[in-house]
């Protein structure tokens, strides 16, 4: 059976827990750009695996993605599941729409991966659909964290991306950009208790509705600000992990004279701490809260988009 990865159940409701993390530095910064950059996700047709129902398309696999597509209608639940150098440990699981292309992010590095289509049958059993499986070499390391895919999903015109662009638009630098989107994620957004209670396996954010209520789960916070930030050219991971036996997301950054910041962390003014908007918006920033954050040792990293 494949079974969603962002599902995990307490004693009485679903503990859904996934955040974001930032970084500042006085350091060093990226040259900032006034204007939005949005990369395409786009099903070319050049290689492809492909029959009567279901398409797997790498054409573009070198820039982080596939386009999946299940052809046919169907009610039946649909899961894509990517395996990374023949490892379940670096086995990731999304669920599917039928009709439509899909992207998937490839965020594992230049390896192999095995891309399978999965449909129930009964269950938690599942059937093979299609498989391929393709060698990719990356035209950047930051291929798959510049571009929208299934969590990540934005246009130009998706409303939390238009505000990025007004929030940065005088910003010097990339980290000053990640500075102006924290703040306005965390000053203008509610965590969504009901939804927590209620959300089940295959949830994936959507971002204008979340815009709009402003309010979600810590999944849409995650995804939202990942947006705001990749569509300003800002490479973004969405990590997902683990915060003692709680699931969890926050976000690594990159900094041109740094490298990937992977703990998450800004800088205070007198040493790097680790950031969770979501426990620092829904606790009021809390000196016990701020504490758990700053400790590094609670984070660790499972899975990135």
């Amino acid at each position: 059976a494949v079974k969603g990865v962002f599902l995990m159940r307490g004693k009485k409701q679903i503990s859904f827990m996934l955040c974001l993390g930032m970084l500042f530095s006085m350091f060093s910064g990226q040259a900032a750009k006034a204007k939005t950059v949005i990369y395409p996700t786009v099903a070319s047709g050049q290689r492809v695996t492909e029959d009567a129902n279901c398409v797997i398309d790498y054409s573009n696999c070198q820039d982080g993605y596939v386009m999946v597509k299940y052809k046919r209608s169907t009610n039946k639940t649909l899961k894509c599941q990517v395996i990374a150098d023949n490892s379940t440990d670096r086995k990731y699981t999304y669920t599917l729409k039928a009709g439509q292309y899909q992207a998937i992010p490839l965020t594992e590095g230049n390896t192999s991966y095995k891309i399978t289509v999965f449909e129930n049958v009964s269950g938690n059993s599942y059937a093979t659909v299609k498989s391929a499986s393709i060698n990719v070499t990356l035209s950047s390391q930051f291929a798959p964290y510049l571009r929208p895919n299934q969590y990540v999903n934005y246009k130009k015109n998706t409303k939390c991306v238009k505000k990025a662009a007004s929030l940065t638009k005088k910003s010097k630098t990339d980290l000053a950009k990640v500075k102006k989107v924290y703040r306005y994620v965390v000053k203008n957004f509610k965590y969504d208790k009901k939804l927590a209670a209620s959300v089940q396996a295959g949830y994936v954010p959507n971002l204008d509705k979340a815009y709009k209520k402003k309010k979600g789960i810590c999944f849409d916070y995650a995804a939202l600000m990942t947006a705001m930030l990749r569509s300003q050219g800002v490479p973004t991971k969405l990590v997902v992990g683990y915060t003692g036996n709680a699931y969890h997301a926050w976000i690594n950054v990159y900094a041109k004279k740094k490298g990937w910041i992977t703990g998450a962390i800004y800088f205070n003014g007198k040493k790097w701490k680790l950031m969770d908007p979501t426990f620092a918006s829904t606790s009021k920033s809390s000196k016990s809260i701020m504490k758990y954050i700053g400790n590094g040792r609670n984070y660790k990293a499972k899975y990135s988009y």
